[in-house]
């Protein structure tokens, strides 16, 4: 069968009408319709009567971060998100966490400075103005273990590990000590090492130019010749060595130390 015929469409949309009372009115920026002088926006093209908005410009991060207000109420599409009270601990416990790291930091760029100074650093010898001991054995006082001399030694006259017996060097100004070279035994021969016990473990309490003690444990090894040891301790004023045990014992021995050298940050080429 045929079909009905289908009403025509309306080939084109009539524009809407000029508003009520806007007849003279402020014409759009848009599309240049009159419109009323209390519209904020056109009634034909519905653009802002005001014509381009710029968004308002960012604050800077210190305000974001703290959240700071001016007093004014935010417009609908800027107001900023509902905070937790769990994100606001959050962040000042970032704040905090960062404080704390900048404060260790510029305390301890000195020290690194100090550090970095003393790797490099080239190596001097540096003796003492004073050595003492807690007691020696006839004919080898403790100032034998600081002549410079490897075939001299220093002995407490007491048999065994001679345990608490020290010796101590002590220096009139403050000095940088930076390592410490100890030579066990009455010589640097190998064949002269079994006429002394060894000193093995050696606990150093050492004075710094601020008054302040600091304890080192060294260990040294059973074996002829110097022994080089890192002893970087900063500026000291006395180092007293107290013997603690020993290698090769007996009641027919004492412990005795050769020599004890000291090392500092050479001047040569310093102002």
């Amino acid at each position: 069968l045929p079909g009905r015929p289908v009403a025509a469409r309306p080939q084109s949309v009539r524009a809407p009408g000029v508003e009520p009372g806007a007849m003279g009115g402020v014409p759009c920026p848009w599309c240049a319709t009159a419109n009323r002088p209390d519209r904020h926006y056109c009634a034909r093209c519905a653009m802002p009567m005001a014509g381009e908005e710029r968004a308002p410009g960012q604050l800077p991060w210190w305000r974001r971060l703290f959240a700071f207000r001016n007093g004014e109420i935010p417009w609908a599409g800027d107001r900023p998100r509902l905070r937790r009270t769990f994100d606001r601990v959050l962040t000042w416990v970032g704040a905090a966490i960062v404080l704390t790291l900048l404060i260790v930091l510029a305390v301890n760029i000195p020290r690194a400075v100090d550090a970095t100074k003393d790797h490099f650093a080239k190596r001097a010898p540096i003796y003492p103005d004073r050595v003492s001991a807690s007691r020696s054995f006839p004919g080898h006082k403790p100032e034998l273990a600081f002549d410079r001399l490897n075939n001299t030694w220093w002995g407490p006259g007491v048999s065994q590990a001679g345990k608490g017996q020290w010796l101590e060097a002590q220096f009139d100004e403050p000095t940088r000590l930076l390592d410490l070279m100890i030579t066990p035994g009455v010589s640097t021969r190998p064949d002269q090492l079994n006429q002394s016990a060894l000193p093995h473990r050696i606990e150093a309490v050492i004075t710094t130019a601020k008054g302040k003690t600091i304890t080192r444990q060294i260990t040294l090894d059973q074996g002829a010749g110097a022994q080089r040891r890192s002893f970087r301790v900063g500026t000291v004023t006395s180092v007293r060595f107290t013997i603690e045990s020993a290698y090769g014992t007996s009641g027919s021995k004492q412990v005795s130390i050769a020599e004890i050298e000291f090392f500092g940050p050479s001047n040569a080429g310093g102002s």
